[in-house]
């Protein structure tokens, strides 16, 4: 930075340190605090011109507004009433006519006639104006801007330049001025960012030819302009704000704020003094980087479940947050899709629930433009030949152009096959036209998608709500031990797990030289040797296990950008979100009645469907009033044997096992209330400190959690660590735990076609096929009808065929020959194989396959041609009376784990005001009876249980310590006492200057005495814990 002082002509120059900037890693987010987190792109409305018709509700007219939105600044909109009056609005104040506008720029009542005197409307306005020259135009603004202030030309002046001609104040941006230049055939320079009095000459001229009624106008170098209202909702006026864009507004605001601090020095400090250090406080710049980074509603805690959730989580496209809309005001047309939506944004994937349709996800092949539109690519189509070349389209460019699907039907010459082709339209409209009239083509069936709707196979036979739930619950899918990838997949598997960036690819071809578990050394051609390290079981931010395991060998050749090891839920490469699991649709005892899922045994004993957990505990220990805490194995009153799995330090040893309530870092903190006498120090010195008074605030495992320890990491002040003020060390423990699959644990499959396990029943009992093969679930048929999703049906049948393999070489079928064209004639058993969206296995194929699958050992194909088996009762023998839908079907584990959910508790921590129990698991409170539990109580007149819930179980402070120790000591419970929040409800009463006498049944007065001191006494002796739990984070409070 460089200080110029202009009276010496001395420059002082210095080299100022502006603050830490967090970095991007190479996967797109960002570390804060420790803590991956994906900043997400925002959905606004693009700056620029816009216009928009609305019909008065007294007079039926047609109401034409323009509204000018810069990308910062002030608004001006424009209106033309139902009395044909053209008004204008200067930043949201009060209308007046345009004329008084026109006249403040300049502009004479002559030359207004000249240039609009052929529109009745703008004759009317002027009319009615009674303002002379420009003087009077610009004080009559500026009263009606700042009422109650006296009106000088000069300020009048000032304030309106300021308002749109002050590139301080006011700035289009690129991307606004490009939309202005096109929408009024404008050819202003695109780094003019604010208004031209040109453009609001345009903007009205274009207003008043809408309301005339006219279609087209001139530009100014002449092209032809279509007159016409402008979609809000069009792709083409929504922009992508995204990271760099977000972060640079941040920065704007907090060098502006910095600006305000410098020239608050310059004029405070003596010149001789000054130097740039000293003026420049870079505070309000690092803050408001921290402040986005850590509270924006952009900024958000990486999802990492899977490869596929972060994968999708950094496709986001989110219309909330700073500058954009907020979930209640937004209306129905917002959310809804819309036909520029299509190669752009997915119409499938977005939240169920209050944000539907504010957030949505990029599609496959869509990308950002410099301006922030999305394109979406398309081939080019010359005479009816379709080119190779492909051209990338905004939403507004592709409405002048007629566009056939991928799938339209080719010669080998690259002639549209059909005489007549389907195209689309401007606005989404379907047309046939001749193969010339077409002017590009879709590059792909699943462009229009996201990543995640286009892994689900079939999902052009499953129904919008429930693909929409098949995409959202991909992402919610566990990683598990083993990972099996799809034996029915769409093509997108290998991309998208490479694309996530979990697995570790090769940066350059060569060899294999030294493989082990944590990491890999290549050799390369050009003579450097690459390590790649892996990650061993480290913690997701949601829990989930990420592993990386090497799946190349020693001397192997690698090209560049291989698979060198696979991350979680991903196997050679790729994208492995379940298990392929043999599913028959059939109900079984009504055990799977209302979506519920019988599993077999084996998928428990065999780990098909256990995950691995990791939970992180952490403590510290801290500079207290009465003296330092202390990390130590030396707690008071605890026994040898609560130690055992303690090291000298006091912290737990790597391996150890577990439980709700073991120690996992040993810690005391003082509690002493008087200063120590020179003596007792001299004592102390001598005795050591056994003496002192301290009390245990060790780190425990919370309530409900087991595990192994398999991570322990210190960090010390002393040792150099930069820790928080106060805090001098800091102890973080890994826990991790196996989850076998258990009844109340949700599976779902790809088609929205999710269920809680009811019920595991022991392999013998599972249904069996003729040769004796069990069955892994059942699933209920009714969950398909009524859910409009045979998608599923369709993966069984394929999920078989690929399974057992098939042989169609040599038939002159149809639907044979469309195999044998893509080789797909002779297939192996356990081959996995895709069907992409909007162009998959047909009907056709699947029955014709079925068919000819290679049959069994014995001979026996036991799937029939309908894909139906004949299946026996594994209980009885005896085979069911009807054949039964069996196949593969690849089933997710999702995040919902029934380990989470479940809790108990018997005494806890009560609310300080009311001291009623707290609600909640991460509380660890008690279970509400509400006002209809209390109401079935009631019915049964059932007084006393009634009397408990609201004395003992609850608020009655004395009482319930009174019942625990009766329970304790097997005596007969006592007599409920007062509750507490009757006691607040009377002291309330008395902060309004009511007094309250509490009489009982006899009439005399009943004493109402705070909380003894000796009943908390009497609770810790018992064992009571009745202090509040302090929140592990800030989520809980």
């Amino acid at each position: 930075a460089e200080f110029t002082n202009n009276e010496t002509g001395e420059i002082k120059s210095q080299t100022v340190f502006m603050g830490d900037f967090p970095l991007m890693t190479h996967k797109g987010t960002f570390v804060i605090n420790g803590t991956e987190r994906v900043v997400v792109s925002q959905l606004v409305r693009s700056p620029g011109v816009y216009f928009d018709s609305s019909i008065d509700k007294t007079s039926d007219k047609d109401i034409f507004s323009a509204k000018i939105i810069p990308s910062r600044g002030a608004w001006l909109e424009m209106e033309i009433d139902k009395r044909d009056m053209v008004g204008v609005r200067i930043d949201r104040k009060r209308k007046q006519s345009v004329t008084v506008l026109l006249k403040a720029l300049g502009w004479t009542t002559e030359q207004i006639l000249e240039e609009f005197g052929e529109y009745e409307s703008m004759r009317a306005t002027l009319e009615k104006d009674h303002t002379q020259g420009q003087d009077d135009a610009l004080l009559d603004i500026y009263r009606k801007l700042r009422p109650g202030e006296p009106p000088t030309r000069e300020a009048a002046q000032t304030l309106l330049e300021n308002l749109y001609f002050n590139p301080k104040r006011y700035d289009l941006a690129k991307v606004g001025r490009y939309k202005v230049n096109k929408k009024l055939g404008a050819e202003a320079p695109l780094d003019a960012g604010v208004l031209t009095v040109e453009d609001v000459i345009s903007t009205i001229k274009y207003l008043v030819k809408l309301h005339a009624g006219e279609t087209e106008t001139v530009g100014d170098s002449g092209t032809s302009i279509v007159v016409e209202t402008d979609d809000i909702d069009h792709f083409g006026n929504r922009r992508l704000r995204s990271v760099g864009e977000l972060i640079q507004n941040q920065v704007r605001t907090g060098l502006a704020r910095m600006e305000r601090v410098v020239r608050e020095r310059m004029t405070t400090q003596h010149v001789e003094a000054i130097t740039p250090q000293t003026l420049i406080n870079i505070r309000p710049v690092v803050a408001s980087i921290k402040e986005f980074f850590g509270t924006s509603q952009l900024s958000q805690f990486m999802d990492q479940n899977n490869p596929l959730s972060g994968l999708t989580h950094k496709r986001r496209l989110s219309a909330l947050g700073p500058g954009g809309l907020s979930r209640e005001r937004a209306g129905f047309e917002v959310r809804d899709v819309h036909p520029s939506h299509y190669g752009r944004m997915c119409p499938i994937e977005t939240p169920e629930g209050p944000n539907i349709g504010l957030i949505g996800s990029l599609a496959s092949y869509g990308r950002v433009n410099a301006f922030g539109f999305v394109e979406t690519p398309y081939r080019k189509v010359v005479d009816g030949q379709v080119t190779d070349e492909v051209d990338y389209l905004t939403a507004d460019e592709e409405d002048r152009f007629v566009i056939a699907q991928a799938n339209a039907g080719l010669n080998d010459d690259m002639r549209f096959s059909e005489a007549r082709v389907l195209v689309r339209r401007r606005g989404g409209e379907v047309d046939y036209v001749a193969g010339d009239d077409v002017d590009y083509m879709d590059v792909s069936p699943r462009q229009m998608v996201s990543v995640a709707t286009a892994m689900i196979p079939f999902l052009e036979h499953d129904d919008a709500n429930r693909a929409l739930m098949g995409a959202n619950m991909m992402r919610q899918a566990v990683p598990l031990i083993k990972s099996e990838s799809p034996l029915v997949g769409t093509g997108m598997e290998y991309r998208s797990a490479v694309d996530a960036g979990d697995v570790v690819k090769a940066e350059k071809a060569g060899v294999v030289q030294e493989v082990s578990a944590d990491y890999i050394t290549t050799a390369n051609d050009d003579g450097t040797y690459i390590t790649y390290r892996l990650a061993k079981f480290a913690r997701s931010n949601q829990g989930t296990s990420v592993n990386q395991k090497v799946i190349v060998d020693e001397g192997d050749r690698i090209i560049e950008g291989q698979v060198l090891a696979d991350g979680p839920a991903t196997e050679n490469g790729e994208m492995a979100l379940g298990k392929n699991l043999l599913v028959a649709f059939m109900p079984w005892e009504g055990h799977n009645y209302e979506d519920a899922i019988i599993l077999s045994q084996r998928l428990v004993q065999d780990d098909v469907l256990s995950s691995i957990h990791i939970e992180e505990h952490e403590v510290d220990a801290r500079d207290t009033k009465l003296g330092p805490e202390e990390i130590t194995r030396d707690i008071p009153n605890v026994s040898e044997e609560v130690l055992a799995d303690l090291d000298e330090r006091g912290i737990i040893r790597i391996g150890a096992e577990v439980v709700a309530g073991d120690i996992l870092v040993g810690k005391v903190t003082p509690k002493g209330e008087t200063e120590l006498t020179p003596e007792e120090r001299l004592l102390r010195a001598i005795f050591g400190e056994k003496a002192r008074e301290v009390r245990d605030t060790s780190l425990k495992v919370p309530h409900g959690e087991i595990g192994k320890i398999i991570g322990v990491r210190v960090f010390d002040r002393e040792e150099g660590d930069e820790l928080p003020p106060g805090v001098n060390q800091l102890v973080r423990v890994y826990v991790a735990q196996k989850r076998k699959i258990t009844d109340g644990d949700k599976l779902a499959g790809r088609h929205g076609n999710k269920g809680v396990i009811s019920k595991i029943l022991p392999i013998e009992d599972m249904p069996f096929l003729e040769d004796g093969t069990p069955v892994d679930i059942i699933l209920n048929p009714l969950g398909v009808p009524s859910r409009m999703n045979p998608g599923q049906v369709l993966e069984i049948h394929l999920g078989w065929l690929a399974s057992r393999g098939w042989d169609v070489s040599g038939l002159a079928d149809d639907w044979a020959q469309r195999l044998q064209a893509i080789g797909a004639d002779q297939v192996a058993p356990r081959t996995n194989v895709a069907t992409p969206v909007f162009d998959g296995a047909r009907e056709d194929e699947l029955a014709g396959l079925l068919q000819h699958t290679i049959p069994n050992r014995d001979g026996d194909r036991l799937v029939q041609p309908t894909g139906k088996a004949r299946l026996f009762d594994g209980r009885s023998g005896e085979p069911f009376p009807d054949p039964i839908s069996i196949g593969y079907m690849y089933i997710l584990k999702l995040h919902h784990l029934v380990d989470d959910k479940l809790h108990a508790r018997s005494t806890g921590p009560y609310s300080m005001i009311t001291q009623q129990p707290l609600g909640g698991k991460a509380q660890f409170g008690g279970q509400r009876f509400g006002e209809m539990e209390v109401w079935a109580l009631e019915a049964y007149g059932a007084a006393y249980a009634l009397q408990e819930l609201l004395t003992i179980k609850s608020d009655d402070v004395t009482g319930r310590v009174k019942v625990y120790e009766a329970i304790v000591k097997g005596e007969n419970i006592p007599e409920p006492g007062i509750p507490e929040s009757f006691k607040v409800l009377i002291k309330e009463m008395q902060s309004l200057c009511l007094n309250v006498e509490v009489l009982s049944s006899d009439g005399m007065s009943i004493e109402m005495r705070d909380t003894d001191e000796d009943v908390f006494r009497a609770a810790e002796e018992l064992g009571i814990d009745l202090s509040r739990r302090e929140p592990s984070s800030v989520e809980e409070v």
